[in-house]
Formats: structure tokens, C-alpha cells, sequence
């Protein structure tokens, strides 16, 4: 019987290192690519039809 839970926790303990470098290689990473660029996005937007171009006016 401890030769199974042994088996479980260390299957565990690979999943969990498994689960945490995706989120820390890959799923963090691309998230704040596409925050980044969707605030970019809204900006660029914002300056095109509501705000007009950066820069002195007048």
C-alpha cells in the first residue's frame, strides 16, 4: 500500500512541476504579450478616432 501512495506522490509532484513551467514559460509570457498589445491597440485606437495624434496642436 505505501508503494502506491509513493507512486501518486510523485506523479503529483511531476504535474506540479509540469503545471507551473507551462504558467512560467508559456502562459504568463504570452498573456503579457497580448496585454501589452491589446492596451497598445486601444491607444493607437483612441488616438484615431478620439483623441488625434500625440504631439503640439494648434
Amino acid at each position: 500500500m505505501s508503494d502506491t501512495n509513493t507512486i501518486q506522490e510523485e506523479e503529483k509532484h511531476s504535474l506540479e512541476w509540469k503545471a507551473f513551467l507551462f504558467i512560467a514559460v508559456i502562459l504568463f509570457p504570452v498573456l503579457s504579450v497580448m496585454f501589452v498589445g491589446g492596451y497598445g491597440f486601444v491607444v493607437w485606437m483612441l488616438q484615431v478616432f478620439v483623441w488625434g495624434p500625440p504631439g503640439a496642436h494648434g
